[in-house]
């Protein structure tokens, strides 16, 4: 147990049945880099039950947050699910990850593209003063199913607007996308749909994709994952990684989860 910490739960939120957030104190020693994800879990039956999950949180910000889907049948989401203020759960002290803007080429516009709690990385690096000083717009869009399952990046994009600091430093750099499949709503498809078809660019108002000044980070399902590595490959983008910066990043470490 030397390479967890124990943290106390301080607040959960059940966003939808199968949707939820919650956050933790947090060691003085632990540091991150927005963007990158630790082992959390919980101690079950005397062992740690761990899994790799990103951190929501600013790598400033004095707690811990986790945003995570509910599994019936997971053998940790199950237990996790049921969390309450003052349990305690296991955070690793060694974080890691590509989600990071120094494995990307330098660029002008940030897209980052996210699927269900894929987007939890991406909570963190909006939270973060630097990405907008790297560049001059960032934007954030967000795939789900249902449209009760945006609830959590509406109201975290909607707390960072009213923020009287925060909202000085995103200026209109920040722009957010939210799009479902299976209802009626505003945004409707999928993500590599609406990239392909210069639909997602259209509807903001902005030019279409451009290896010249686009970088792209991903986090979310496999298909997602893979059909937007295909495209971005096609029109000349190289995947970046840890020494080596590209164009694009993916975050594997949960697909085969």
């Amino acid at each position: 147990m030397s390479s967890l910490n124990r943290e106390q739960v301080l607040g959960v939120r059940h966003w939808t049945d199968t949707l939820f957030s919650f956050t933790t104190t947090r060691d003085r020693a632990f540091r991150f880099r927005s963007g990158q994800f630790t082992m959390m879990g919980l101690q079950v039956e005397g062992r740690p039950l761990l899994r790799a999950y990103s951190m929501a949180s600013a790598n400033h910000e004095e707690t811990l947050e986790f945003f995570s889907v509910k599994v019936p049948d997971g053998p940790l989401t199950s237990r996790l699910q049921k969390i309450r203020e003052g349990d305690i759960v296991l955070v690793g002290r060694k974080p890691t990850g590509t989600l990071v803007i120094d494995n990307l080429l330098p660029g002008s516009r940030l897209l980052l593209l996210s699927t269900g709690t894929g987007l939890a990385p991406f909570a963190s690096l909006i939270k973060d003063p630097q990405v907008y000083e790297s560049y001059d717009q960032v934007i954030l869009v967000h795939g789900c199913r249902q449209v009760s399952e945006l609830a959590y990046g509406e109201e975290l994009v909607d707390g960072l607007r009213r923020d009287d600091v925060f909202s000085e430093i995103i200026g209109d750099k920040l722009e957010y996308y939210p799009t479902v499949t299976r209802e009626p709503f505003r945004n409707r498809g999928r993500i590599t749909d609406l990239i392909a078809s210069d639909k997602l660019f259209q509807d903001i108002d902005l030019p279409p994709l451009d290896l010249e000044s686009d970088r792209v980070m991903m986090c979310g399902s496999p298909s997602m994952l893979a059909d937007l590595r295909n495209l971005l490959i096609e029109r000349g983008f190289i995947e970046g990684s840890h020494g080596e910066p590209g164009h694009f990043v993916i975050e594997k470490a949960f697909v085969e989860r």
